[in-house]
């Protein structure tokens, strides 16, 4: 079944633990795992010392992630757009998680990810 075809607790359950790994591997600036799910083009457009600058700046400036909660998924015909509210440690306030995933034959990778 396409992953667009799936409910939103299916989408969830493919999403969740690569948003999960995507978030700790940030964390712990460790980029082969944050990027093990990525296709090829986004592989691309970020390097290593890209992901490293990224993770330092958001660490000192807003914390490291805190809780995160199910908003939407967006369904389409090549892909699913999943958005989370997503908690700071240091910086009060709402912010944004979003995914997109693309199905690779029974793989899902990330296509797009970014939390503002």
């Amino acid at each position: 079944m396409d992953l667009a075809q799936k409910s939103d607790a299916e989408i969830l359950a493919v999403a969740t633990p690569i948003m999960d790994n995507l978030m700790d591997a940030s964390t712990a600036i460790d980029y082969d795992r944050h990027v093990r799910d990525f296709t090829d083009r986004l592989k691309s457009v970020l390097s290593r010392e890209s992901l490293q600058s990224i993770c330092k700046h958001y660490q000192g400036t807003k914390g490291f992630f805190a809780n995160r909660e199910f908003v939407v998924a967006f369904r389409r015909p090549d892909s699913v757009a999943v958005v989370w509210r997503q908690w700071f440690t240091k910086q009060p306030g709402e912010f944004v998680a979003e995914m997109v995933l693309v199905q690779s034959g029974d793989k899902y990778l990330v296509d797009h990810v970014m939390v503002f």
